[in-house]
């Protein structure tokens, strides 16, 4: 049997197989019933027969590590009666299923990634140019900079970091929950969430511009705006996702397709609430330090490195599912 063929005729219940191990994590064996039971033996059985078949023929290495891996964790739900512990669940969530779907969703993340930092450039120019400007972007109540932004928004003692910590990372999440969920709109929401959120922050930077205060913006913003300002982005591709299942569904039918990229965009936004925690507690513990800038920019570039790696490295010893997704 050529490979393509073999592809095609195994797909369906490889990501069937899939998805039952994954209700098995969220809900255990118990939880999933009887008939569930029935067909996660029976597809158990079709994948280790797969997979010797595949090995025999000598097929894509990808493939047949994408097939093993599957075929070890049916086999570590079947023979020992539970699913991964929650422990090995969120290791692996993080260390693979997570930087592997940013890298899998690169385009609709670009794509809000550009319709983010476009109109946040094309909002600072017009500023810059006319602080006038600044009321076609944030409204009538353009805030007066008399102080740079880590006066007046940090201004707070320790003792308050974490109450200010918990309502930056309340206020993040929403922004980013409220640009996922733009998705059941075809996207629309979530595009004008991501173009506003840009002209906004465009706008604002430039008011401490004018007002002298551009690199102490930049040094403020540094210890956490790496993380931030990528979660908002990854948010928008989630959303971008989900509509995708509605728009675009390819030669899948519309519920099966929604189906599917509801759960690849469900992984990325809980990626991005775990980023928004970490950039909420940076910006309520590092940011108000009255560090010197230099030393908060590099911070902040060093964190940035590090994200760049994870999202380009991490996750890439598993096969991504998008080998069988032709």
């Amino acid at each position: 049997m050529r490979e393509a063929t073999f592809v095609a005729r195994g797909t369906e219940r490889w990501h069937r197989l899939d998805d039952l191990l994954g209700a098995v994590d969220r809900a255990s064996l118990s939880g999933i019933g009887g008939d569930a039971l029935v067909e996660l033996g029976t597809l158990y059985r079709r994948i280790t027969s797969d997979l010797a078949y595949a090995q025999a023929r000598g097929y894509d290495p990808r493939l047949v590590t994408y097939l093993n891996r599957l075929a070890m964790r049916a086999n570590g739900v079947v023979y020992s009666g539970s699913g991964r512990s929650s422990w090995a669940r969120v290791r692996d969530f993080f260390a693979a299923d997570f930087p592997r779907e940013v890298r899998r969703s690169w385009i609709p993340i670009a794509i809000c990634a550009a319709l983010f930092f476009g109109p946040w450039i094309a909002s600072y120019v017009l500023v810059t140019h006319d602080p006038a400007n600044a009321i076609a972007f944030m409204g009538e109540n353009v805030p007066s900079i008399k102080k740079s932004l880590h006066d007046s928004n940090f201004a707070v003692s320790a003792s308050n970091a974490p109450a200010m910590s918990a309502y930056i990372i309340e206020n993040n999440i929403r922004v980013a929950v409220l640009a996922f969920a733009g998705g059941m709109t075809l996207g629309i929401v979530t595009l004008y969430s991501i173009v506003y959120q840009g002209l906004f922050f465009g706008a604002y930077q430039a008011l401490f511009a004018n007002a002298h205060f551009g690199y102490d913006f930049i040094a403020t913003v540094a210890p956490h705006g790496g993380f931030e300002l990528s979660a908002i982005v990854i948010a928008g591709g989630s959303g971008l996702l989900m509509a995708s299942g509605v728009l675009a569904p390819g030669r899948l039918p519309r519920r099966v397709a929604l189906a599917r990229y509801g759960r690849r965009a469900g992984v990325l936004i809980l990626g991005v609430c775990a980023m928004l925690l970490f950039a909420g507690i940076n910006e309520g513990f590092v940011s108000p330090r009255r560090a010197p800038p230099e030393l908060r920019i590099a911070i902040g570039a060093v964190y940035l490195a590090a994200l760049t790696a994870y999202f380009g490295l991490a996750g890439r010893h598993n096969v991504p599912r998008d080998l069988i997704d032709t």
